[in-house]
């Protein structure tokens, strides 16, 4: 009985606890405290599953997280709530670095304990969170061990520094990048908890290289012509261009300054990412065949074919020519897809004599439903790039174009080739096409028809202003046409009611007013 009583007396304080540091009341956490024993801190509260610094943690109160980890010990400070963080994982999730930074300098291997089920260290779990800066900070102090196997031998099984690479790749973050795989350059094929290996990540992002973006004539001289000296870290990206005076610029002089300023800081992402992907190549001209399919290499550059990432696939191809001989899932190796996708950047990379030669013997190739490289030029995929050209008849005239291209290249025979379905190249464009060339024509139609109501009404109102004069300063007006009929009857009608005008009188009688009557104008008062 006493026991019981003594338990029920502990919940009480316990659910007192609580309460005070979900209110963020120090004084009465501290009282709270000196009623309980010396380790009471370091105990769950019941009924909640976690410790008093996981919820001032949760609720935000600084000043009681600060309180609490002087009084715990390591031990308390490394337990888990009943979603498997620490105090020091929750406080990362919720972005709070200020928690962070004060249980770190209490117990500094907080930052190398996993997420209890994820197991996910600290650093991923910011970058996971897109709390960009703190994962900074915890990438820094993290150590290599923790990300990085020490034996160059050894397979990475720990998937955290790969997921910290592709997590900074898809998020920009490329000075953690550039870091991750000067230390560990293996980390370029290594696995991240989803499957993907940075390799993927780089090929997946179309900004990433130039051929993702498209410039005005201008911005784009500009861009062509700037130069990155150096490449520090995004954060520390800026563009001084004060003369040492207090001056105020004008909107115009802003607006040029910020248009520089973004082409600038675009520049140097697509130089970080240029120096990833050669160190990365390097990676790749040494791996073996095995190596590079575990680490979704020819993966990576079907994607990038699809994308468009003519720098990517380039710079892989420069770096094992072998490249281009493999088809993927469907048989198709990256010209097809180039094809298929309307990618002409890559598929222009023919015409380089070396690839040419390499292509020459592989043109009658077949994907798994036996068309060829000119049935993909009769495809229409959704994701093709022609969706991005305005008009179905527009849009007709470039796949057109597009046919006829690959047409010159191929085979005569490769013209005639029946694929499974028993189509030619140019049967397979006709029946892909069909609904885009009905759309094409009717957008012809209803393009005529409005370039002839627009203008008949630019005439009709051109016509009036030519030749109208305007009445006194305290009338208005009502301008007249005069004209006569067959038996030389002098009629009129009026401008403001051109639809009874025409109506009233013969069209013959209309464009026989030139040529054989004068034409007079007058200004009619209001009756």
């Amino acid at each position: 009985m006493a026991e019981r009583r003594d338990d029920e007396e502990l919940r009480g304080k316990f659910t007192k606890l609580y309460n005070a540091v979900r209110d963020g009341n120090l004084d009465e956490t501290e009282v709270i405290l000196e009623s309980l024993s010396p380790g009471a801190l370091n105990w769950k509260i019941q009924d909640k599953d976690q410790t008093a610094l996981h919820t001032a943690v949760t609720h935000g109160h600084v000043h009681i997280v600060e309180a609490l980890v002087m009084q715990m010990s390591n031990e308390g400070l490394a337990m888990y709530d009943s979603d498997g963080h620490t105090a020091l994982t929750l406080a990362v999730v919720l972005g709070k670095w200020g928690m962070v930074e004060c249980m770190l300098r209490q117990y500094f291997d907080l930052i190398s304990i996993r997420h209890s089920e994820g197991k996910n260290l600290p650093v991923v779990m910011a970058i996971d969170f897109r709390h960009i800066e703190m994962a900074r900070q915890l990438y820094y102090l993290t150590p290599d061990k923790d990300l990085i196997p020490q034996d160059n031998n050894q397979e990475i099984q720990d998937r955290n520094g790969a997921t910290l690479f592709t997590r900074a790749i898809y998020t920009g973050t490329l000075d953690i990048a550039l870091g991750l795989i000067l230390t560990c350059p293996r980390l370029a094929l290594a696995l991240d908890k989803d499957d993907e290996s940075p390799i993927l990540a780089l090929a997946s992002i179309r900004h990433s290289f130039p051929s993702g973006i498209q410039l005005g004539f201008c911005k784009q001289r500009i861009y062509s012509c700037m130069r990155i000296p150096f490449a520090p870290s995004i954060s520390d990206t800026r563009l001084n261009v004060s003369n040492g005076e207090q001056r105020q610029s004008n909107q115009e002089d802003q607006n040029i300054i910020s248009g520089i300023t973004q082409l600038y800081e675009m520049k140097k992402i697509h130089d970080q990412y240029n120096e990833l992907l050669s160190h990365m190549c390097k990676v790749i001209s040494e791996s073996k065949t095995q190596q590079l399919k575990d680490g979704r290499v020819y993966s990576a550059i079907t994607r990038a074919t699809k994308n468009g990432s003519f720098e990517f696939v380039s710079k892989m191809l420069e770096t094992d020519l072998r490249f281009i001989r493999y088809r993927d899932g469907d048989r198709r190796n990256i010209f097809m897809l180039a094809v298929l996708h309307r990618q002409e950047k890559i598929f222009s990379i023919l015409y380089s004599r070396d690839t040419m030669m390499s292509y020459n013997a592989m043109k009658c190739l077949q994907d798994a439903k036996g068309n060829n490289i000119l049935h993909m030029a009769g495809m229409l995929e959704h994701s093709t790039r022609v969706n991005q050209i305005p008009g179905a008849a527009l849009q007709m005239q470039r796949e057109l174009q597009w046919f006829k291209e690959v047409e010159r290249i191929v085979h005569p025979k490769d013209k005639e080739t029946t694929n499974k379905d028993g189509l030619t190249p140019r049967q397979l464009f006709t029946e892909k096409h069909e609904n885009m060339m009905e759309k094409g024509e009717k957008w012809m139609k209803d393009t005529a028809r409005s370039c002839t109501v627009v203008g008949a009404l630019i005439v009709t109102i051109m016509f009036a202003v030519a030749f109208t004069i305007p009445g006194d300063d305290n009338r208005p007006f009502h301008p007249l046409l005069l004209y006569c009929d067959h038996d030389d009857n002098l009629c009129q009608c009026s401008f403001n009611h051109p639809t009874r005008a025409i109506k009233d009188c013969n069209s013959s009688h209309l464009f026989g007013w030139c040529s054989s009557h004068h034409l007079l104008m007058d200004s009619a008062p209001h009756s």
